[in-house]
């Protein structure tokens, strides 16, 4: 795989020290999976707005091509990185501006041009088949274009050694729209075209974006709503949780990726009983509901109806510790002034995600993108200030130091620094209080430990009763 230009991997460093900042952590699978040699196409679903992308040109080994709504690319500093990433422009019947059917047919015939032969070429692209972000649980109606714009490369590589692949991608999010919560990203093995009829004929662009879709299930698993998407998301915690005391064992909190890895057992389960056993499972549903809202209620989680949660890791202890040590003799005037001056910041980022963001699926993008603007705009404002204190200081003070400019980089990088801080101690304060005030409940609620350890046992065993014979998938891919 070729090396990207410079100004690609620059604009992908951004890129991805943004996705750094904004998610805790980020989670890459399967990317054996991806070709080393020739080109392909990218194809996911689109639950979270411009940051999809994003995670995708950060995790991908090379460069990819992206086809995006052309009104994307006016969007001022969004629309200046995407162009510097050379995305072409796609034009939606449903988009302003796109209403002369002929022009708009005319000018998303020359963007599928130009993204086929970059595949044709050996390059990736990637589309969002839906053509549309939403906050559904399931996949909405998959479009031809995606089809379409592989059949055509295909025609176009036909005497390449290393005809172009489709490649799908599974974006899971553990929380979309809230800062420093957890995403992994799977690349799914290419889709098997051997048997694909030739040409690009309606029949075989029919029959390719039915393969499409279907591949795009597996990849995202999708549910009829977000209760049964919580609920599969549970019966994997108390199966794990059941097994560690069954053998004995403390298999210790569980990754965003082992989650990802049970939901996707457990969907798999769903799938094949649901038809042939539907009276279990929906006994099955209800009860599980029972006793996740009963867990929620005493702020546990299932291993810990079998021990104590840990205060922290030790690393966390040592951490909490040095972090105490250094608050008592220099960090609080950092953190303060990091909560100071950020705080303004962060108030005017929530109101602007609840004032334009149309729906849960653009919360993400309007918090990055208005941090981009708003926290360096405090720490220069902070910095701005403090250099004009220093030499109103000075004027009252000459015996002090003539030296705004350095108070003034002294302060913007210490608001930075001390927002940063700010947010780690916030985050181990978070975690200690939620481990003591479980363990509050555990000696003061002994009856409701019990009862919900009885159901535990109980739908593990029916779990595992349906689970026989199944050959369930064990990997995140």
């Amino acid at each position: 795989m070729a090396e990207p230009p410079l100004l690609y991997r620059a604009l992908r460093a951004v890129v991805r020290t943004l996705m750094r900042v904004f998610f805790r952590d980020i989670t890459v699978a399967g990317r054996r999976n991806v070709p080393e040699a020739g080109g392909g196409l990218l194809v996911a679903w689109h639950p979270n707005g411009v940051i999809d992308p994003a995670l995708i040109l950060s995790t991908f080994p090379g460069q990819i091509v992206f086809g995006a709504r052309h009104g994307l690319l006016k969007w001022p500093l969004l629309g200046a990185l995407m162009r510097g990433l050379g995305t072409v422009p796609i034009y939606r019947a449903q988009d302003a501006g796109t209403t002369d059917p002929e022009a708009r047919r005319a000018a998303n015939e020359k963007s599928l041009g130009a993204l086929a032969d970059q595949i044709a070429a050996g390059s990736f692209s990637a589309l969002f088949p839906e053509g549309v972000s939403h906050d559904d649980p399931s996949l909405r109606d998959v479009k031809t274009g995606a089809a379409r714009l592989y059949l055509r490369a295909r025609a176009e590589a036909a005497a390449s050694e290393t005809p172009p692949v489709i490649v799908p991608v599974g974006l899971h999010y553990d929380d979309k729209d809230l800062f420093r919560s957890d995403v992994l990203v799977a690349y799914h093995p290419p889709l098997r075209l051997g048997d694909l009829p030739e040409g690009d004929g309606e029949e075989t662009v029919r029959a390719l974006t039915g393969r499409i879709e279907a591949a795009l299930v597996e990849a995202v698993r999708p549910t009829e709503d977000w209760q049964t998407h919580r609920l599969m998301h549970r019966a994997y915690a108390l199966m794990r949780a059941e097994d560690d005391v069954r053998d004995g064992v403390d298999s210790g909190p569980a990754t965003f990726e082992d989650r990802t890895r049970g939901f996707r057992m457990v969907w798999h389960g769903y799938q094949a009983r649901r038809d042939s056993h539907p009276q279990e499972i929906e006994a099955l549903r209800r009860d599980v509901a029972a006793y996740d809202r009963l867990l929620r209620t005493t702020g546990l989680a299932d291993a810990d109806l079998d021990r104590p949660p840990e205060v922290a890791s030790p690393l966390l202890v040592a951490l909490f510790l040095v972090q105490l040590a250094a608050v008592a003799i220099l960090l609080p005037p950092v953190i303060v002034l990091g909560f100071v001056v950020n705080l303004p910041a962060f108030w005017l980022l929530n109101r602007a995600a609840r004032r334009f963001a149309a729906a849960e699926k653009d919360t993400a993008t309007v918090k990055i993108l208005g941090g981009i603007v708003l926290y360096p705009l405090a720490w220069t404002i902070a910095a701005v200030l403090a250099g004009l204190g220093a030499a109103r200081l000075h004027d009252l003070f000459p015996a002090l130091p003539d030296a705004p400019l350095l108070a003034g980089v002294a302060v913007f990088v210490l608001s930075a620094l001390g927002g940063a801080m700010a947010l780690r101690w916030g985050e181990l304060v978070k975690e200690t209080s939620r481990a003591v005030r479980a363990r509050f409940f555990r000696r003061r609620r002994r009856d409701v430990i019990a009862r919900l350890q009885l159901l535990r046992t109980d739908l593990h065993a029916r779990f595992s009763r349906l689970a026989e014979g199944l050959d369930l998938p064990e990997s995140v891919v």
